[in-house]
């Protein structure tokens, strides 16, 4: 998950620099919506396997 959302860090640079701003503003959203989940679940593997161990 969180290779997507680098990938569409990406394509969210790659069109603001090419002026495409409605393009790079959902690509930069989807980014951090996925970035977020990716974090949720980290932090809940993490508090799982701490509490199971």
């Amino acid at each position: 998950m969180l290779y997507y959302s680098l990938a569409f860090l990406l394509v969210a640079i790659v069109a603001a620099v090419f002026g495409f701003g409605g393009i790079a503003s959902a690509s930069a959203g989807i980014a951090q919506i996925l970035f977020f989940v990716f974090l949720v679940l980290f932090v809940l593997t993490i508090l799982a396997r701490a509490l199971r161990s």
